[in-house]
């Protein structure tokens, strides 16, 4: 409302002259904006055409050098092989193709080290067999004859054992036989001078007996002597009767104990010897006992020591194991060290490449320079020696073309960028032109050639080339 109003107010006319002179002053603003701008776009495009004019820089050229693939490769002897290294034998001439790990060389140590290696492989096959027999354990005729001695032993152990018992048999027979016999004789005297004694009693009482009847006789006749019945010698007969039977019985009673006396002494004699033969027998048995138990501990002992003889002859001790064991690494040890160094002997290419030159031939004492150097010319590179104010446009995968200075090869080489160095270092080819700066700071980097480049090109390693890189 308030808008509608200010242009009704506008519109009066005493107001006209004011819009119209307000709207050609915003006309005239207008168009000198445009021919300012218009005035600015014209520098520019100007400017532009100017750039534009300007010459293109579209290459970076530089000297390089053709080399194979993994550049140029030394093969020298090994300093293990030993030193002053002479060469006996040389298999390969200049620009043969060989392949990875064909033998190249072989120096004049082999025989010495093969007839050293032969000798080490006898030790290793002595070692071996050292060690099979030591878990083997004994030799079996051995074993056998150890068994034998235990068996025999056991034998005589068994013989000496039933011969004993049956020494021990005999004199305990012989002992209970004499002392049967003792005993018997023992009896027989015991039951003679029993049936003596009572003989003796017997005839003792008798004559007892008697006397005790003819000294009643003499008292009676002594009486009737008296009476005047009988006569003087009848009594004197009588009395003479009696002292006859009076020393009858002393004599007999002097008989019995001098009967009694020799058979009681023949009693004690016999049980004497009786219990001497048994203490001697008894004896004699414990004598074979004692001896026997003594062989028998004897040959008990020996079998136990044949025994222990025979488990230590088969048994198979870890230590010997591990000694023999331990012959067998160090000779196959040194097998390995041998043929080791046999193996340096025979000079070998490290891939499949050709040799570009003999350095050594045989008999002649490898040098600093090597054997052989070979190279992987199936893949040639050109390696360009960019200034290092120009490196800065160089990236991997941009084209190249090469040529020759002195035209040792026709037309161009392509190939494409591979590799930039990492290191800033001197000029390694020299320009023909002396005002050149030889001292320029450059950067190597490497161009692979195609196949058809590379085949074009194979002899030629170290050729000096000119390489524009398109950038």
């Amino acid at each position: 409302m308030e808008t509608n109003q200010l242009i009704k107010k506008l519109l009066l006319p005493h107001n006209r002259g004011i819009v119209i002179a307000f709207s050609v002053a915003s006309i005239m603003a207008i168009f000198t904006g445009v021919y300012f701008f218009n005035s600015i776009e014209t520098v520019r495009n100007k400017q532009r055409t100017l750039t534009n004019i300007q010459p293109v820089i579209s290459t970076v050229n530089a000297l390089g050098r053709l080399e194979p693939k993994g550049e140029v490769i030394k093969i020298s002897a090994s300093s293990n092989a030993g030193s002053g290294s002479k060469i006996a034998q040389m298999l390969v001439e200049e620009g043969q193709q060989v392949k990875m790990g064909q033998t190249i060389a072989i120096l004049d140590n082999r025989d010495k080290l093969q007839a050293n290696l032969a000798e080490v492989q006898r030790q290793v096959t002595v070692a071996k067999s050292r060690l099979a027999q030591v878990k083997a354990g004994a030799k079996q005729g051995e074993i056998s004859a150890r068994k034998a001695t235990i068996s025999r032993l056991q034998a005589e152990l068994s013989g000496e054992i039933n011969r004993q018992q049956a020494e021990i048999a005999r004199l305990q027979a012989q002992l209970s036989g004499d002392a049967t016999v003792q005993q018997a004789t023992i009896n027989r005297l015991e039951a003679e001078l029993n049936g003596q004694k009572d003989s003796q009693q017997a005839t003792v009482a008798r004559i007892q007996a008697e006397e005790r009847n003819a000294l009643n006789e003499v008292q009676r006749y002594e009486a009737l002597f008296k009476d005047g019945a009988i006569s003087q010698q009848e009594l004197q007969r009588r009395r003479l009767t009696a002292e006859t039977s009076t020393q009858q019985l002393a004599e007999s009673q002097a008989t019995q104990r001098r009967s009694f006396a020799t058979l009681l002494q023949q009693v004690n004699e016999a049980k004497a010897n009786r219990n001497k033969t048994i203490a001697i027998l008894q004896q004699q048995i414990n004598e074979s006992k004692a001896n026997h138990k003594k062989i028998i501990a004897t040959l008990q002992q020996q079998i136990n020591e044949a025994k222990g003889e025979f488990r230590k002859t088969l048994e198979v001790r870890p230590i010997d194991v591990a000694n023999a064991k331990a012959e067998v690494d160090s000779a196959i040890a040194t097998v390995k060290r041998l043929q080791a160094e046999l193996d340096l002997v025979y000079i070998r290419a490290p891939k499949t490449s050709q040799i570009l030159r003999v350095q050594t031939r045989p008999g002649e004492t490898v040098s600093n320079q090597g054997i052989v150097e070979l190279g992987q010319t199936n893949q040639m590179y050109a390696v360009a020696e960019i200034y290092e104010s120009d490196i800065g446009k160089i990236r991997v995968g941009q084209t190249a073309t090469i040529t020759s200075f002195t035209g040792v090869f026709d037309g161009q080489l392509q190939g494409t960028v591979e590799r930039i160095g990492l290191k800033i270092a001197k000029k390694d080819i020299l320009d023909s032109d002396p005002t050149t700066a030889t001292d320029a700071r450059v950067i190597e980097v490497k161009i692979r050639l195609d196949k058809k480049a590379s085949q074009k090109v194979t002899n030629f390693t170290n050729l000096q080339v000119n390489v524009e890189i398109n950038i």
